[in-house]
């Protein structure tokens, strides 16, 4: 099982565990955990609603071009910024830490 930890916009802290093997992305898990995220996309990497900060020190798999080019656009910018919809469920993100900005 994986655990990620996903801090909303009003601070509260959402602790989840996860089946390796679900096959969805951060966003997706936002969503099926009544976890308010925009997502307006779809996560397609076509906006920044699901603009998170990555707050634990995990490497994550590199930013793809869609990704930046989002990412460059947002408003609150910040070094360890992603785009949660960018960000599948693996072993290698077991306790990971996010939290949610949405670029609206």
């Amino acid at each position: 099982m994986i655990n990620i930890t996903i801090i909303d916009q009003d601070n509260n802290e959402h602790k989840i565990e996860l089946d390796e093997n679900c096959g969805l992305n951060l966003m997706e898990v936002c969503k099926t955990n009544d976890i308010d995220v925009e997502g307006v996309c779809g996560g397609m990497a076509l906006c920044a609603t699901c603009h998170c900060l990555v707050e634990s020190n995990h490497k994550l798999e590199k930013k793809q071009d869609a990704e930046i080019a989002m990412l460059n656009q947002c408003f609150n910018l910040e070094k360890n910024s992603r785009l949660s919809c960018q960000i599948q469920v693996s072993k290698e993100i077991d306790g990971l830490n996010i939290r949610l900005i949405g670029d609206y």
